[in-house]
């Protein structure tokens, strides 16, 4: 996104006034209409810019016609169609129902925001151009809260549409960033509307007043995050509290003014100092300018050659007149202009000023995420036109996301009880009760007003009840019937044999033969159907606990009458899935390597995949030993295994949602193991944010909600990541003294190791499940096997029962 077009003196025009208080900015001449159009393009001015119910003013209305042509301009300038005027049909929606994005604010300064949001969630961001056009309504049952209801507005969709829209009834606002300079008195309506709101709000007046501080984010940037600055000697005013001693930051100095008269003799020695000091460095132009929260976007500089020491000092004094408290005028060095290339043009080439702006917000973990980098190019002796536009270099436009959380729990002293929004304690053990379940649910939250925009779970055994509900609430998530599919094993497997294709290649072809088992005749017949050795597991399970290697026909009945036994009900093994049933399978055993591959799928397509590598396992039993990430196969293998699990998704109508699917790579292709429709369990979470900056659970999230999640679409790895899982039955001891939980969590907070902790308490037990995965980070998968091999022997993990370095074979 550049602009290399000649740019005049007609650009520097103000984008409405800053001042809360409404005072009339300098270069207005007293009058409270905006300035006179400079914006270049034409577009159809006949559009129904007044709202129904809340007529404007004269001079609102010019406000409001400003914005409008100044979104033009914008859209036209990057190459965007005109807004189409829609107001005349009022959209009546989904009251309640939709996730709305709400921006007040000028639409130079969050086009890159709304454009973007419009890719991720088409029709929900919308841009208010006048306070009018939004309605702040007491919020039911919420005492001294209000809700903000949105009767017209700008809708931002793909491709950069956007859509002049009025909404009957209005839409409640989910998000609301206001803008604080929307012309005289509009910020102070801006902040009122922005008040004590129900729903996550992005600014307010006394935030302003800190972030748009130029001094103060200079020093603060210097200072604590180490970025290098211009070279700028500060006359700073009564200065606030942040810029009052400290340390001094490099390339910063800062002069405090007990007046703003008198302080001749001051600036000459401060501004003549400065101009021969060598911070300065090479720079042959000095620039003269106002900093504070009042002055944002102003194009009040001046340009001066560092020769000129009178002149320098004389715009200084002049601008002191107009400081207030907290304000500054900063004397700031030149950055030399880029000499751009330009194909068939005489040299030299024309001087240009590059400017290049970030639009980043802070993920769960505060982790920063640059979602768009903004770049503008102008004349070097001329200002900078924006594009898609961030108006400044040192400040950064941030879109939050909020999600307000209500949990439905079993257990009514779950410790998340006191961590939500809205807690609903009922009891949801019993699956085979889904469809019921999902009725009782929906009539609980329409009853309690619970406005939802989406539904999901992570826990295996709610999958189906979520879909459920989503279907019962009009929510967005997969089908019921794909979800069934998914959950019950048997199901899956023969589903897909039977799915040939088109498209191709068809599911059919990974795909293992298997045979449902709820009897002992069952078995008998199950024998004689799939070749053995085999596999036999839970329908319904989870964590493989259960699942074991059966080499004949005795081994099978001794086991499924075993399983019959021992898990009947979820009383005997919370959490595997035995809430279904205790049925199981017989399945083929196939030979190759396994891997899990996480997906994301939004609308029936794969936004980001993520592979991962198993070691070998304990047979007969299957518990996970040890795991690799990022993959080791060759790209084409893992391309292979990327599109077998989507295809094995498609297949059972996964389209919206979060996939583990667990596969092996045998010499005939990828055969499936089984799909969980939810996101990996154990650590996989974890390492791929870790690895790759992609939090499956915002993600899920998002999707649960409607909002197609900003994904890299080939997410290259930060390093890499091997781990080992601990089991109480060959770990007792070790985690009992050398590797407790104690010692390693003190070496996971030294960033020795990576520690998830997956059990609470270390109780032995036939039918277990991992206590702890236990990981190393290296720059090479080497690095890092080799360092957890140290690490294990080191702890006593490793040992002649948990070969730990035969666990690690298969990822060399």
């Amino acid at each position: 996104m550049l602009s290399l077009d000649p740019l005049g003196p007609e650009w520097d025009c103000p984008l409405g006034s800053k001042d809360l208080d409404g005072e009339e900015g300098p270069w207005r001449g007293g009058s409270g209409l905006p300035p006179i159009s400079c914006f270049p393009g034409s577009w159809y001015q006949d559009v129904g810019l007044d709202c129904k119910g809340s007529p404007e003013g004269a001079e609102a209305r010019a406000w409001t016609a400003y914005y409008y042509s100044l979104l033009q301009s914008c859209l036209q300038q990057a190459g965007l169609p005109e807004t189409q005027d829609r107001s005349q049909v009022p959209h009546t929606g989904c009251p309640g129902a939709e996730v709305t994005l709400c921006i007040l604010g000028s639409p130079s300064t969050f086009l890159s925001v709304l454009l973007e949001g419009g890719v991720q969630s088409p029709g929900n961001m919308l841009l208010c151009l006048s306070p009018a056009w939004l309605t702040k309504v007491p919020a039911p049952g919420q005492l001294g809260e209000a809700a903000l209801l949105v009767s017209k507005a700008v809708s931002f969709h793909p491709g950069g549409l956007t859509f002049l829209d009025d909404f009957v009834p209005p839409r409640r606002a989910t998000y609301f960033l206001a803008g604080l300079g929307l012309g005289p008195g509009r910020g102070r309506e801006a902040a009122e509307l922005a008040r004590n709101l129900t729903c996550p709000t992005g600014a307010s007046a006394e935030l302003a007043r800190l972030l748009e501080d130029r001094l103060l984010m200079r020093q603060l940037l210097s200072q604590q995050g180490q970025v290098a600055i211009p070279a700028t000697l500060a006359f700073t005013y009564k200065p606030p509290g942040l810029l009052r001693g400290g340390d001094a930051s490099p390339g910063l100095r800062l002069v405090e003014l007990s007046g703003k008269e008198g302080q001749e003799t001051l600036v000459k020695e401060e501004v003549g100092a400065f101009l021969h000091s060598e911070a300065l460095g090479d720079a042959l132009q000095v620039v003269v300018k106002l900093s504070g929260w009042r002055w944002r976007g102003r194009q009040a500089l001046s340009l001066h050659p560092r020769v000129e020491l009178g002149a320098v000092v004389d715009t200084v004094l002049a601008l002191l007149e107009k400081l207030e408290e907290e304000e500054s005028v900063l004397v700031e060095a030149m950055c030399p202009p880029a000499q751009l290339p330009f194909p068939g043009s005489p040299s030299p080439s024309p001087e240009m000023a590059v400017r290049i702006c970030a639009v980043v917000c802070r993920t769960q973990g505060d982790r920063p995420l640059l979602s768009k980098v903004v770049c503008s190019v102008g004349r070097g002796d001329r200002p900078l036109r924006h594009q898609n536009s961030l108006p400044r270099t040192l400040e950064c436009a941030v879109l939050l996301w909020f999600l307000q959380l209500h949990l439905v729990e079993s257990d009514p002293n779950h410790f998340a009880s006191q961590l939500v929004q809205t807690f609903i304690h009922f009891d949801v053990t019993e699956h085979r009760r889904d469809e019921e379940n999902a009725r009782l649910l929906a009539e609980l939250v329409r009853a309690r007003g619970l406005q939802l925009d989406g539904c999901f779970s992570y826990w295996d055994d709610c999958l189906v009840l979520t879909a459920l509900l989503c279907q019962e609430l009009g929510l967005p998530c997969s089908p019921p019937a794909a979800m069934w599919l998914a959950k019950q094993k048997s199901r899956t497997q023969l589903h897909l044999s039977r799915r040939h294709g088109p498209p191709w290649p068809a599911p059919s072809l990974h795909a293992v033969a298997c045979c449902p088992l709820e009897s002992e005749a069952d078995v008998e017949r199950a024998v004689h159907q799939v070749p053995l050795p085999g596999v036999m597991k839970l329908e319904f399970g989870a964590g493989a606990v259960g699942v074991r290697l059966v080499e004949d026909a005795p081994q099978c009945h001794e086991h499924f009458s075993r399983i019959a036994r021992d898990l009947q009900g979820e009383a005997d093994h919370p959490g595997i899935g035995l809430g279904w049933g205790n049925a199981m399978l017989l399945m083929e055993f196939v030979e190759g390597t396994e891997h899990d591959v996480d997906l994301v799928v939004f609308g029936g397509r794969l936004l980001a995949a993520f592979v991962s590598d198993n070691g070998p396992t304990r047979l007969p039993g299957f518990t996970e030993t040890a795991a690799c990430m990022p993959t080791g196969l060759a790209p084409e293998q893992e391309a292979q295994m990327v599109q077998a699990a989507f295809r094995c998704c498609l297949g059972c109508g996964l389209l919206d949602g979060v996939f583990n699917v667990e596969l092996k790579l045998t010499g005939a292709g990828p055969r499936l193991i089984e799909i969980n429709p939810r996101m990996g369990g154990f650590y996989l979470r974890d390492w791929i944010l870790e690895l790759y900056g992609v939090d499956l659970l915002l993600a899920a999230a998002m999707v649960a909600c409607g909002l197609q999640p900003a994904l890299p679409t080939h997410p290259h790895a930060r390093g890499h990541l091997v781990g080992i899982m601990c089991l109480v039955s060959e770990h007792l001891q070790a985690l009992s003294s050398t590797a407790s939980r104690e010692t390693l969590q003190a070496l996971h907070d030294q960033g020795l190791l990576r520690l998830n902790l997956l059990e609470e308490a270390l109780v032995p037990g036939e039918y277990e499940e991992p206590y702890c995965s236990v990981a190393c980070a290296g720059s090479s998968p080497a690095e890092a096997r080799l360092r957890l091999l140290g690490l294990c022997q080191g702890l006593g993990i490793d040992g002649p029962n948990y070969p730990v370095a035969h666990f690690l074979s298969h990822f060399k």
